[in-house]
């Protein structure tokens, strides 16, 4: 994308002599930028344009230009795109609202410039949108107010009005960009692609991203995961309610909306998700000019309790930690200060420390084998003189080759001090629990960056006769697929589950327990009743002939009264689990943008009370697995405590990664859920099973 970032030449379509109109304000923009490339300004008045010849139309132009900037009316910009693409462009950012955005009509505009760009090979930013920013090429083809500094910071971002936020917030805080991007209504040029570009660009050093929804979301995963194996990618996504989504029949599809698509995206690709502007921002202040710490170890410095303290607790709920100083430190440390202060994690100086202090302490602590990354919190004491303190740290941190931040507390008389460690690459932030939260970040992703790949797996099954029972459902005109029609799925798919067979009689029932030995469970079977509960169509721990039936005629008889309308095949009698069993669910559903979206949680009125349950996307490699499984709070339920045994987990991890083979061979599952899935110390079965099917050739 070249000709969109360093053009040799820019057209401006509707540029103005009108102070104010946004064709002017472009204009005047790459001028106060100093672009040195061919500027065309065209304006059916021609004259003179901030300067310079305008053309009066797009013909007149003479050349081909490589960018193009439209500002002109709706209506007008299908003709001048097409004008452009015979003059030859290379690139055509439209400005012009009105289109998806606004109505259908706008829509279809929308989808017909996507289409001549896409035919044409030309680069299309927008519509609808502010422009682009390159701060080291000269080119601010936007209407933005201000220039940004130069820096290593590459943004986009879906609002266009955000921009010019943090745009006028960066210029206040002194914050330089590489490549800063209005994305607008994405008719051609996504997310994806923007990572895809910044991810090799050389000025770009951490990508910032802010979306409200992401139009392809298995492209953005695979450009985030090759992007932030390079580069950190923090992304802000706003949006994520799913007010009015269909109702879901499974616990599932209840639970698993577009957030938590969003979230496994994210985590799975790499992508540090932020869930606030402020704090999306702090973090790239620090990936922006500090390395990467080599550990979670962390060493403070301070001239104040109560912020040291403050910065400890921040530790404490993130993955950092304070070691404890080598003898060697706390010798030197004791040594150069008074004897008053704290020589241990964190170091207070007390309030009376000066530069010298700070750069002692600093080069002493930086020193310590045990220290990862240095954090120096400066408290504005009586006397003391901020800008001294700053050229101390930065003297004493000149010796020290780990990560160093700093935390100023106050702002009146820190001016002097903040552009001391601005052009020394210190990122600096006004409380204790910002840094350390930039630095567990940090931290976090060098780990991931460092993770060794992810281990995929295709165990064994019979596509083909679970196509077969799908095929059938779809030609009965089924929309879902109950226990004892699924089992067929179930054990295509190589799952084991507990012995069973479908009776249509108290004595057929009676019979079938015999054979498979007490106690029993008996369930109702009824392509109508998804959720057995609502009709109380369960027993469990039946022991005998005479208790079978009795339970089969109650259900039965139960089933028809509340629900006359449902065909009841009769009971699934089924062989009781392990008392050691744990209840497990599995499922998934399929989000809109991003696919399957798998689901793990303990099973019964947990996942319904507790909610306690973790998300990842299809394909599953088995270390997503593992982590799913231990990323839910009630884990050690499952690891065994109070001398229970541990459950299989290798059993759990193989029913999640054949349920990931199943989302990704199915598009007509549109959901499915295990529930529960019974876990013992040696086997995992699952005990019942529930599918939604779509018919994809009618969605079509």
């Amino acid at each position: 994308m070249d000709s969109l970032f360093t053009p040799s030449s820019i057209a401006i379509i509707g540029a103005s002599s009108v102070s104010g109109k946004i064709g002017n304000t472009i204009l005047s923009n790459l001028l106060s930028a100093g672009y040195g490339g061919q500027l065309y300004p065209v304006n059916p008045g021609g004259g003179t344009i901030c300067g310079l010849d305008a053309c009066k139309n797009i013909v007149d132009i003479g050349s081909p230009v490589d960018l193009a900037v439209l500002a002109v009316p709706r209506d007008a910009v299908p003709g001048s795109f097409r004008e452009l693409l015979e003059l030859g462009v290379g690139s055509v950012v439209v400005i012009t609202a009105g289109f998806k955005e606004v109505d259908h009509e706008g829509w279809l505009l929308e989808v017909e410039l996507a289409e001549l760009a896409e035919k044409h090979g030309v680069n299309l930013l927008g519509p609808n949108c502010l422009g682009l920013i390159n701060s080291r090429g000269g080119v601010n083809a936007s209407f933005a107010t201000g220039n940004p500094l130069p820096g290593s910071i590459g943004f986009f971002s879906q609002s266009g009005a955000l921009c010019v936020a943090v745009l006028d917030w960066a210029l206040g805080s002194k914050v330089g960009f590489s490549k800063f991007v209005s994305l607008g209504n994405k008719a051609a040029i996504n997310e994806a692609a923007m990572l895809e570009y910044l991810g090799n660009d050389t000025d770009t050093r951490v990508i910032l991203g802010y979306v409200e929804n992401i139009e392809d979301g298995r492209e953005f995963m695979a450009q985030a995961a090759k992007v932030s194996m390079k580069k950190p990618v923090l992304m802000m996504k706003a949006g994520t309610t799913p007010a009015g989504a269909r109702a879901a029949s499974s616990h599932t599809g209840a639970m698993a909306g577009s957030d938590q698509a969003c979230d496994a995206a994210f985590s799975q690709s790499g992508v540090i998700r932020v869930d606030k502007l402020d704090e999306l921002f702090n973090l790239a202040k620090a990936f922006s000019v500090q390395e990467l710490p080599l550990g979670p170890s962390l060493g403070i410095v301070t001239n104040a309790g109560g912020p040291g303290i403050l910065a400890a607790d921040a530790c404490g709920e993130s993955v950092m930690r304070m070691p404890t100083f080598s003898p060697s430190t706390i010798g030197d440390l004791q040594r150069m200060l008074p004897g008053y202060a704290s020589l241990y994690n964190p170091v207070d100086l007390l309030g009376d420390a000066d530069a010298s202090s700070y750069e002692r302490a600093v080069r002493t602590v930086g020193h310590d084998p045990a220290v990862n990354s240095l954090l120096v919190i400066v408290a504005p004491t009586l006397g003391l003189d901020l800008t001294e303190v700053a050229n101390g740290i930065v003297r004493g941190m000149a010796e020290v080759s780990k990560p160093v931040f700093c935390c100023l507390m106050g702002r009146k008389n820190s001016a002097e001090a903040r552009n001391i460690f601005a052009e020394t690459g210190v990122p600096v932030y006004d409380f204790p629990k910002q840094a350390v939260r930039a630095m567990d970040c940090m931290h976090k992703y060098a780990v991931w960056k460092g993770r060794p790949p992810r281990t995929y797996v295709i165990p064994e099954y019979d596509i083909d006769a679970a196509r077969e029972v799908v095929d059938n459902a779809l030609r009965s005109g089924r929309s879902e697929l109950v226990e004892f029609q699924a089992r067929d799925i179930v054990t295509a798919y190589g799952l084991p589950t507990p012995e069973s067979d479908l009776a249509r009689s108290g004595d057929e029932a009676a019979a079938i327990a015999e054979q498979l030995g007490y106690p029993v469970v008996l369930k109702i079977a009824s392509p109508e009743v998804s959720h057995k509960s609502d009709v109380d169509g369960v027993r469990i721990g039946l022991n005998s002939a005479e208790e079978v039936k009795a339970a089969f005629w109650d259900i039965t008889a139960r089933t028809q009264r509340l629900r006359p309308d449902a065909y009841i095949a009769g009971c699934l009698v089924q062989q009781m689990a392990s008392p050691q069993s744990r209840e497990v669910v599995v499922g998934f559903r399929r989000d809109k943008q991003f696919g399957p979206l798998l689901m793990f949680g303990l099973g019964g009125v947990y996942v319904e009370i507790l909610k306690d349950i973790s998300f990842r996307l299809v394909p599953l490699s088995v270390e997503d697995a593992g982590d799913m499984v231990r990323e839910i709070r009630s884990y050690m339920l499952l690891k065994g405590v109070k001398g229970g045994e541990p459950v299989d987990f290798e059993a759990i991890t193989d029913v999640l990664i054949r349920m990931s083979c199943l989302a990704n061979d199915f598009p007509e599952i549109y959901e499915a859920e295990f529930n529960p899935v019974l876990v013992g110390p040696d086997e995992a079965l699952v005990a019942d099973a529930r599918m939604t099917i779509v018919d994809i050739s009618k969605e079509a």
